[in-house]
């Protein structure tokens, strides 16, 4: 069981971690139901995912520095898991099924679904990086709905982003979480601060006590003390 010291450890280091991790660290029930797992909380009521299949296509590389090009090309809604394997080969070119992700969907999350719903080409983002084994050239980190999310790993750069058009299913069924679960932020008009402006506190202590060498003293206001 993880004790106090474990948490305070991890708020100790959270600067430098996402802010998912520091909402977990200060809900350490969350955390346990988990079973250790560092990840989102979410509202189960407001979540919903959906497995997806990622295809990646494989070409002769264009460099003498690199023997292939990688890139994904098209998405599988609803696909079961899979390891590599391959869909299609045509000459040089072959096409894999790497692997199936969950694409996740939250309810705090809307705006940035909404965002990407509104683009010229809906797409879905996959984000990868690059292996040191042989037979599974890229890791596959997630596969996401959000432009927002997308962003985050771009502006890194250790990550591979690439975009996908969105299946029509798929954009149905981010529509309709969107449509069901987005929430407007009511805009709340900030109110005047009353404290009077024009108010002047200069210098600190007895005013009865000369105090010319006081950094708090205002220079004129010393001045005039001392001409008075």
């Amino acid at each position: 069981m993880f004790g106090r010291n474990f948490f305070l450890d991890i708020l100790s280091r959270s600067h430098i971690w996402h802010d998912k991790v520091l909402y977990v660290a200060v809900c350490p029930a969350s955390f346990l139901e988990t079973g250790g797992q560092l990840g989102l909380i979410h509202d189960p009521n407001r979540f919903e995912q959906m497995p997806v299949g990622i295809v990646l296509r494989r070409v002769p590389g264009v460099t003498q520095w690199a023997a292939w090009s990688w890139k994904a090309t098209g998405v599988l809604p609803g696909a079961a898991d899979a390891n590599w394997r391959v869909l299609r080969t045509e000459g040089d070119m072959t096409e894999y099924h790497a692997t199936t992700l969950p694409v996740e969907l939250h309810g705090a999350e809307t705006e940035a679904y909404l965002h990407g719903l509104a683009a010229q080409e809906p797409a879905l983002y996959v984000v990868m990086r690059e292996s040191v084994r042989a037979d599974e050239p890229l890791d596959i980190v997630l596969i996401t709905a959000s432009p927002y999310e997308a962003q985050d790993y771009a502006d890194s750069g250790e990550e591979i982003i690439e975009k996908i058009a969105m299946p029509a299913a798929v954009m149905a069924w981010v529509l309709d979480f969107v449509e069901t679960h987005h929430r407007e932020e009511i805009f709340k008009k900030r109110k005047r601060d009353k404290k009077d402006i024009g108010l002047v506190e200069d210098g600190v202590g007895d005013a009865r006590i000369t105090q010319m060498a006081d950094v708090y003293r205002a220079p004129s206001q010393a001045k005039k003390e001392r001409l008075q």
